[in-house]
C-alpha cells in the first residue's frame, strides 16, 4: 500500500448537513466528505427544491445525497410515492449523486416495498436515514436493511433520543455484525467523546449537523473551523483504531 492508500485508509467519512450554497462551501474549506442537504430542518429535516441542489452543486465538488422526506413522521403513502420518485430524479439530474430516505409501515417496521417503489431503477447510492432508530425490532429493521437495493449507509444513533443514550448498542451492533459495520453512518447528537469508541468498534462513517454550526444554532452558518475539528478528531480516531488493529487483530470493545 503506497503512502496516499495508506492515508485514505486512516480517515473516515465525515458528512455535514447543509441547508444553503454557504454551508456547502464551508463544509468543504473545513474539509468535509459529503453533505446531506435538506431543505428545512423542520420536522428532523424535510426535501428542499431541486433549484437548491443545483445551486449547491454549483459551488462545490464534495458528495451530495439529498433528503428524500416530504411530512412528519416515517411514513408515506402510493401518491407521495410517485411524488418522491420524481424529485429524487431531479435531484440526480442536477447534481446530487446520492439520496437520504427511509419510511416504516404502520408497525413502525421498514417498508420495503415503497423504498423499493421510490428507489426503482436509479442508478445511486443511498442512505437509510435514523428513521431505523424508530423501529420496534431493531434486529428485524436490520435484517430487512441487508435486502434493499443499493442501500450503502444508514444514519443511526443506536437510539431514537440520540447516540448518547444509544451507544452501547451501535458498539455491540458494530462489533458483531459485519454489514452493520461497513455501512454505519454513526449521528444524531454524536459528541467528540463518542468518536474514539465507535472507531474502534469499527465504525469509519461520522454525521454532524447543529455541531458543525456556532452555538448549534440552525440559524447560522455551518463554520469551517467546527468542521475542521470533527475532521481532525475523526482522522485521529481512526488511525489510532487501525494502528491497535494491526497490532491486535481486528478491532473489539473499546
Amino acid at each position: 500500500m503506497d503512502d496516499e492508500a495508506a492515508g485514505e485508509a486512516r480517515r473516515g467519512l465525515l458528512e455535514v448537513i447543509a441547508l444553503h450554497p454557504a454551508d456547502a462551501e464551508r463544509a468543504q474549506l473545513g474539509g468535509a466528505d459529503r453533505l446531506e442537504v435538506v431543505g428545512t430542518m423542520d420536522h428532523d429535516g424535510l426535501s428542499p427544491e431541486p433549484a437548491l441542489i443545483g445551486r449547491i452543486a454549483r459551488v462545490t465538488d464534495l458528495s451530495i445525497r439529498v433528503m428524500l422526506r416530504l411530512r412528519d413522521g416515517f411514513s408515506t403513502d402510493g401518491g407521495e410515492a410517485v411524488r418522491l420518485k420524481g424529485l429524487a430524479e431531479s435531484y440526480l439530474e442536477v447534481g446530487a449523486d446520492g439520496l437520504v430516505l427511509g419510511f416504516l409501515n404502520g408497525h413502525t417496521e421498514i417498508d420495503a416495498d415503497v423504498i423499493t417503489e421510490v428507489i426503482g431503477d436509479l442508478a445511486c447510492g443511498w442512505t437509510f436515514h435514523r428513521a431505523v432508530d424508530a423501529c420496534i425490532s431493531p434486529d428485524r429493521a436490520w435484517r430487512e436493511l441487508r435486502r434493499l437495493p443499493r442501500l450503502d449507509q444508514v444514519l443511526t444513533a443506536g437510539s431514537a433520543r440520540g447516540v448518547e443514550d444509544g451507544l452501547d448498542d451501535l458498539l455491540r451492533r458494530a462489533e458483531q455484525d459485519q454489514f452493520a459495520r461497513q455501512v454505519i453512518m454513526a449521528g444524531g447528537g454524536l459528541r467528540a467523546e463518542h468518536v474514539p469508541w465507535l472507531a474502534q468498534a469499527g465504525v469509519r462513517a461520522f454525521h454532524i449537523g447543529s455541531s458543525a454550526r456556532p452555538t448549534g444554532s440552525w440559524k447560522a452558518y455551518v463554520d469551517a473551523d467546527l468542521v475542521r475539528s470533527w475532521r481532525n478528531l475523526i482522522n485521529d480516531a481512526v488511525r489510532r483504531a487501525e494502528n491497535a488493529g494491526e497490532v491486535s487483530g481486528p478491532a473489539g470493545s473499546p
